[in-house]
């Protein structure tokens, strides 16, 4: 009875045992999946990425206790702010749209400045 050689899909180690067996260990199993998750989540993590620093500045402009405050567009900017990521928007009592990221979002009062909010 002749067998082909196998080869572990991570490493390139020959492999004994099973005859469906992909890995040579525990390790190289991991080692191989969390590459591959890796290319297919990297889009995701990218933008996490940019959603918590996002909140991140979000939170140091807007003091613990404070509901609101105006700021310039400026001051985001500059502090590394991306308008172009939220996670959801919400019309507020006052009609105006606001864009959030988790529970802190932004309202653009006019080209200029924007009301930081807390969410209600």
């Amino acid at each position: 009875m002749h067998t082909e050689k196998r080869f572990c899909r991570s490493c390139g180690q020959i492999l004994h045992g099973r005859s469906d067996k992909k890995f040579c260990d525990d390790g190289c199993r991991n080692t191989f999946n969390n590459q591959q998750n890796s290319i297919q989540n990297k889009e995701i993590r990218n933008i996490n990425s940019v959603l918590k620093r996002n909140r991140a500045i979000l939170l140091a402009k807007l003091p613990e206790g404070k509901k609101q405050l105006k700021v310039s567009k400026d001051q985001l900017l500059v502090m590394g702010f991306n308008l172009r990521y939220m996670t959801h928007q919400l019309v507020l009592p006052s009609g105006l749209t606001a864009q959030f990221c988790y529970e802190l979002g932004w309202v653009s009062l006019d080209e200029d400045c924007y009301l930081i909010v807390r969410d209600l």
